[in-house]
């Protein structure tokens, strides 16, 4: 009996089948919010993730002075203020747990001339925000922030702001789309040069919505993006495809369960974001690509999944940031595959909503997994197909509020020999809403 009424025990129930169709993509759905509320006019958008990341950052853009309602249809209905024209908010943005949420408003708020307050949940309070106020402070904002620029934090825009050229660091969409927003309201032309390329939402939306944007690509990969401010934008209508980094979890559940055969409809494939889906068919996934279609400028298809017999790979470094949110689905399928599989370029994910390299680590090694965490990845010697785990009782994985992680050994459980318990699944709903109960149909087809 569990004591923690928010546990939850995951458990072989035989094969996965059927059809089904994760929620729309969280990334489009937050970047569809912001810059309708910076278009005038009615934007409508469908297919909008109603999970409470996003919720969140609907609420913020209403406080900011954006008209936000959901039709009893499910399209999401947004009047904008125009580029410049956000009010100071009465009270804290309570971002809850999207850092996505977080570090995109402050980018769009920081060429504005209001002050802002950001709180969160406890798992967002402890994610260090440095990377997006350095570069933004470059621009004319300031900052005040808890140590080690945490939440809560109070910063103070500037208008007009400052246009900059920035070099990323780190390969990090949030920070270059935080640049890019902030770009939106400063006079002249703000551009981020991006060693790395990393998901390209905000440049093919901005476009979308009008704003003057240039994509120059160099003899080496790197991308130089070039935005003219003091945009005009024009409201949109948009159809949200669904999130790549939710259909991870169907189709490595299907691929680690003997027998299942499951089809995941109307997936992001955005080539930015493709990363795993490449990495599992390299490593032999029986992972076929159909349909394949274009939907409001992102490419979409359908994916059709069977349990597969996995090889364990190296991932090249460089495809970390077209599945860094999918890596702790793809460690359980490593840990399922003939031979090792090797992961590097990996410190992002310990500035996540947990730090997800040891939490991976450890819960694979409750469940029986033979890994070791290195600094910047993890090395996963597979089992060849064989079950894990075992023993009288199933562990309990501490997944630290993280959604993702959440989800990951939830699917882990399908493939167990005595199942496994999530302290706390409530995370879950923060991106996929409906979860559980996805999985238990699967189950049940």
């Amino acid at each position: 009996m569990n004591i923690n009424p928010k546990a939850m025990l995951f458990e072989p129930g035989g094969p996965l089948r059927g059809t089904v169709t994760v929620p729309g993509d969280k990334s489009i759905s937050h970047r569809s919010l912001m810059l309708s509320a910076l278009a005038v006019g009615e934007s409508r958008v469908s297919g909008l993730l109603e999970g409470e990341d996003v919720l969140a950052t609907a609420a913020a853009m209403r406080a900011l002075g954006a008209q936000i309602e959901r039709g009893t249809d499910g399209v999401w209905h947004i009047h904008g203020v125009g580029v410049g024209s956000l009010i100071q908010p009465a009270t804290a943005l309570d971002m809850g747990n999207s850092g996505t949420s977080t570090r995109l408003l402050m980018g769009l708020l920081a060429s504005h001339a209001l002050t802002a307050t950001f709180i969160g949940d406890a798992s967002l309070s402890k994610r260090p925000m440095g990377r997006v106020t350095d570069p933004l402070g470059l621009m004319g904002a300031s900052f005040t922030s808890a140590p080690g620029g945490r939440l809560p934090l109070t910063m103070r825009g500037i208008m007009p702001a400052v246009p900059i050229e920035y070099r990323l660091p780190v390969a990090s969409a949030q920070v270059k789309s935080a640049v890019l927003l902030a770009g939106l309201n400063a006079p002249g032309i703000t551009r981020v040069i991006e060693p790395i390329p990393t998901r390209d939402h905000s440049e093919r939306m901005l476009r979308g919505f009008g704003a003057e944007l240039t994509v120059e690509i160099e003899a080496d990969g790197t991308r130089i993006i070039s935005l003219h401010g003091e945009a005009e934008l024009k409201p949109q209508v948009l159809t949200v495809p669904g999130d790549p980094s939710s259909a991870a979890f169907p189709v490595v559940a299907a691929l680690i369960t003997p027998g299942s055969d499951v089809t995941v409809t109307n997936v992001g494939m955005n080539p930015t974001r493709t990363g795993l889906f490449r990495m599992l068919q390299a490593m032999g996934a029986d992972l076929t690509i159909i349909n394949e279609r274009d939907v409001g400028g992102e490419p979409v298809a359908d994916l059709v999944v069977r349990h597969s017999t996995l090889t364990g790979i190296d991932v090249p470094p460089d495809v970390a940031p077209s599945m860094i949110d999918e890596f702790p689905a793809f460690f359980v399928a490593a840990s399922f595959a003939k031979g090792r599989t090797t992961t590097s370029g990996l410190d992002e994910l310990r500035v996540k909503e947990s730090d997800r390299l040891t939490l991976m680590a450890h819960g694979l090694a409750r469940i029986g997994a033979r890994l070791t965490e290195q600094e910047d990845g993890l090395v996963i010697d597979g089992t060849d197909g064989e079950p894990l785990g075992g023993g009288n009782a199933a562990p309990t994985i501490n997944a630290e509020l993280d959604h993702r992680i959440a989800m990951s050994f939830a699917i882990a459980g399908q493939a167990t020999k005595g199942g496994l318990i999530i302290d706390d699944m409530s995370p879950v709903a923060t991106s996929f809403p409906g979860f559980v109960d996805l999985i238990a149909g699967l189950k049940s087809a």
